[in-house]
């Protein structure tokens, strides 16, 4: 089968290096800007060649193209778009298994929620013609696919995993006995450390759901911490959490000056001597919307100039890089999750 790449981006790159079994004939970008991708021809939207079997759309722009596809009038039962659009649809035709390769299929089925003719269906035959216990037979009203993992890496080593574990070494090593915490992961940060006999306070806008020892639970707003004396916090953290506060993706008001109302709050409230530790998305300051914001790793000195930074580290491409300058990223819009350990003098 013959086929065309629609896009030339991180997509593409993707799709190249999962394996396509089709035959590329070359790429398509939208606005040409190049002339050959992968050492393929790539065409612009009036140079198409005629003689193919079907476009495949490795692009986010998927409702942007699907138009100029209608607007070029391209048989739409041979556009396969591999990102879910507002009108694009799982394409039923299963020569395109075919042609995507395996890992590419898998991942078109995982994005429009489909799991018939992929790889379950073939594993299904395979464990009935094996199975010879009759308790553990496969039924159709308790089936429940999952496509996703097949192809994916173990996912372990990501920057929630690092940042947990990095301000959990510090905390436990200080050999405190009471911390406090703004919004960390309950499984990451704090499972670590009620594990080490730490009592946590766990501090957050968002009503807590069950029990555990050592574990206290404090439903609070962290851009005023009224709960909370000042300098009365030994020992305090906020693991990828400060980012998010006034967007209002976690249910709490919008409020543009919510993590620097935090930062305020976190410098009256820590005792002389006390520690803080804080993971944010570093990088040039900005935000996506409702996502996250981005600090400048200088931003968060500045914010916090009452208390002395102890360790700046970041976390890029799956390892920390300890103990570098500040400023060392400030070229890059994202550059990792920057590692803050700060202490009040």
């Amino acid at each position: 089968m013959r086929l065309l790449i629609w896009g030339t981006g991180r997509i593409a790159e993707t799709v190249w290096n999962n394996k396509i079994d089709g035959e590329i004939i070359g790429f398509v970008e939208s606005k040409k800007i190049k002339e050959k991708y992968m050492g393929y021809p790539v065409y612009g939207i009036d140079e198409i060649p005629e003689a193919w079997d079907f476009i495949i759309v490795a692009s986010n722009f998927t409702d942007e193209i699907h138009q100029t596809c209608l607007d070029y009038n391209l048989d739409m039962t041979k556009v396969v778009f591999l990102k879910r659009g507002r009108n694009s649809l799982y394409n039923t035709d299963k020569r395109i298994r075919e042609a995507l390769g395996e890992i590419n299929y898998t991942q078109y089925a995982e994005e429009y929620g489909e799991w018939r003719n992929t790889f379950i269906e073939d594993d299904m035959k395979k464990y009935l013609s094996l199975n010879t216990r009759s308790n553990f037979d496969i039924q159709e009203w308790r089936l429940y696919p999952i496509i996703k993992d097949k192809y994916r890496p173990n996912g372990g080593f990501d920057d929630y995993f690092w940042m947990d574990l990095w301000a959990a070494k510090h905390i436990i090593s200080s050999n405190i006995k009471e911390h406090y915490d703004i919004g960390s992961s309950v499984g990451g940060l704090i499972g670590h450390l009620l594990a080490s006999g730490i009592k946590v306070n766990a501090i957050d806008i968002r009503p807590f759901v069950g029990e555990c020892e050592n574990l206290y639970t404090v439903t609070d707003d962290a851009t005023m911490l009224t709960q909370f004396e000042e300098e009365s916090i030994s020992s305090l953290s906020a693991m990828c959490s400060l980012e998010h506060f006034g967007l209002g993706r976690y249910g709490d008001p919008i409020d543009p000056e919510a993590p620097f109302k935090c930062f305020e709050q976190i410098q009256k409230k820590l005792k002389k001597c006390g520690k803080l530790f804080i993971a944010v998305p570093v990088g040039q300051d900005g935000i996506a919307f409702n996502a996250h914001r981005i600090f400048y790793a200088d931003t968060v000195v500045s914010c916090l100039n009452q208390l002395k930074l102890v360790e700046y580290s970041i976390i890029r491409n799956w390892k920390i890089e300890y103990n570098i300058d500040v400023h060392t990223y400030d070229h890059l819009s994202e550059a990792g999750t920057g590692l803050f350990y700060f202490q009040k003098e």
